[in-house]
């Protein structure tokens, strides 16, 4: 039960550049559906939304846009959603990449330039092989519980960083706060340290005139006497 109908186009006019389809033994691809899947997808160009699923009797479009392309499934109604648009985002990327390949940074520019319907039909084969891909869509939900469980692992494992980091931060606050206390001790030091080699660079100095001044103040009081 793979996608039976992908179409790529161009976002600004909807101008068609590859598509493939794959019918099924309950379901053909007939010129009508592929006639609704172009009004379709010109129709939601023009409302210009990122993404978007449309329920069509027992089938179901979904539509993705993704830079100046936009791209288009058809699948049976049983089909799951997410593995659908898993399927849209895959297609992008393979033909994304093959523009990069094939043109390098200009690729949308060729994009833009594309004159003709199917210009870029030579991607097809990419498209083709990723239905096969998606023919078993519970392969798909399998992938899809794997990549959300190393999600999960992911974001566990930032949280426990995160709480790591505060345990971190909070150690490291305590130790800025010993070295302030540590700090103030140190400028206390520092000024009775600079206190005491004042003293004694002037102590002896100051004694001596002391001296002098009582030499000279006996001295004077023995003359006076």
């Amino acid at each position: 039960m793979p996608p039976l109908l992908t179409q790529v186009a161009r976002t600004s006019d909807a101008l068609p550049l590859v598509a493939t389809q794959t019918p099924t033994h309950s379901f053909t691809v007939t010129s009508q559906v592929q006639q609704d899947a172009k009004k379709l997808m010109r129709s939601m160009t023009a409302g210009n939304p990122n993404r978007m699923s449309i329920v069509s009797g027992n089938t179901v479009y979904y539509y993705m846009a993704r830079d100046n392309l936009c791209f288009l499934t058809l699948t049976e109604e049983n089909y799951p959603k997410r593995v659908a648009f898993l399927y849209l985002e895959e297609v992008a990327d393979a033909i994304m990449q093959e523009l990069l390949n094939e043109f390098g940074a200009g690729w949308r520019d060729k994009v833009d330039q594309a004159a003709r319907p199917f210009q870029f039909i030579h991607y097809d084969p990419l498209i083709q092989r990723k239905q096969r891909e998606f023919r078993d869509p519970s392969q798909q939900k399998s992938k899809l519980n794997e990549d959300l469980n190393e999600i999960q692992s992911i974001m566990r494992k930032n949280i426990d960083e995160i709480l790591n980091r505060g345990e971190k931060l909070d150690h490291v606050s305590n130790i800025s706060q010993e070295l302030r206390s540590k700090s103030k001790d140190f400028k206390w030091g520092a000024k009775k340290l600079t206190w005491q080699a004042r003293l004694q660079q002037y102590g002896p100095m100051v004694i001596g005139i002391l001296i002098v001044l009582i030499i000279v103040y006996v001295k004077l009081f023995h003359i006076g006497f």
